[in-house]
């Protein structure tokens, strides 16, 4: 548990995820922020997080750290089919490698990890003690993170597994649907595909409260309930339109009618029942998220 000043290390800080994570940080918290990229108010640091001597520096001159959030991460799924090398140091030895700086100065680590860990084939949502059996290069590198991490740091590793991720600040699912619906008559979107929409604005506050508690080990957590990609593109573009206004046709499609280099899990739902237990309560359920999201980022259908 953590007690009295913190100042707490966020990777990624100019991310989607890492930029909602510096602004939820809890009263009474330092939180620095650090990428490779200048963005949501943080400063580019030329901090190559596989590089041993480079964290120590990092840990050095940026620190003490009371704890760490790790969301910095090789997140193009795709590209990862291509460069699976770059994506396994990004994803999979910067993670042991900040695992092993926390366990040198006695610190917390929460390390964000992703359901393509698994391969799909459950009837019901995965549960952390679910055999990972990952179907991409992403869900490969990020796995080799997990274990990494747990195996620098056992006693002070926190493993958080999310998904479909969307929020105030970057590239997401929800906001392209809509930019092309404002564009196109007619939008085919996958519809063999279940997961959980888990807005930022729900997981970073999420991500303090585990890093606070004092229980190492893996986490689920999404926003409560479940959809396809085209039932999430209906909502999201839907939202805001007044009553028989004109909106894009969005017509289901399969995954093999839409095909990608990497293989996604066709079912990802994931079982968040011991992050509720806790935090004491669940993330907000998917659709309510959603609204949440589009309300306070100002958006117009």
């Amino acid at each position: 548990m953590l007690v009295g000043a913190q100042r707490v290390l966020v990777t990624g800080g100019a991310g989607m995820l890492g930029s909602q994570v510096l602004l939820s940080a809890p009263d009474g918290t330092t939180a620095v922020g650090t990428d490779l990229v200048e963005g949501a108010g943080v400063p580019a640091v030329g901090v190559d997080l596989a590089e041993r001597e480079q964290v120590a520096v990092l840990f050095e001159e940026q620190g003490p750290f009371t704890g760490v959030i790790h969301t910095a991460a090789y997140t193009a799924v795709d590209g990862a089919e291509e460069e699976e090398e770059l994506a396994l140091r990004v994803n999979g030895l910067a993670c042991g490698v900040l695992a092993g700086a926390c366990a040198e100065a006695g610190v917390p680590l929460v390390a964000v990890g992703t359901d393509f860990v698994f391969d799909g084939t459950s009837r019901r949502p995965y549960r952390v003690d679910d055999p990972p059996n990952p179907l991409s290069a992403y869900g490969r590198t990020k796995l080799a993170g997990e274990r990494a991490a747990l195996e620098a740091h056992p006693t002070g590793t926190r493993i958080v597994r999310t998904q479909w991720l969307y929020g105030p600040r970057g590239r997401h699912f929800p906001g392209t649907m809509r930019a092309l619906a404002a564009e196109r008559e007619e939008l085919s979107v996958v519809d063999d595909q279940v997961g959980s929409p888990t807005s930022t604005l729900e997981l970073a506050p999420a991500l303090w409260d585990v890093l606070a508690s004092g229980a190492p080990g893996i986490y689920h957590a999404a926003c409560e309930g479940s959809c396809t990609w085209y039932d999430l593109a209906v909502a999201a573009v839907e939202a805001g339109l007044p009553e028989g206004a004109d909106r894009a046709r969005i017509v289901p499609c399969t995954t093999a009618e839409f095909p990608r280099p990497a293989h996604r899990p066709p079912y990802s739902v994931l079982d968040c029942s011991g992050l509720t237990r806790l935090r004491g309560r669940s993330l907000s359920p998917w659709r309510e998220a959603l609204m949440t999201y589009l309300g306070d980022s100002g958006e117009e259908a």
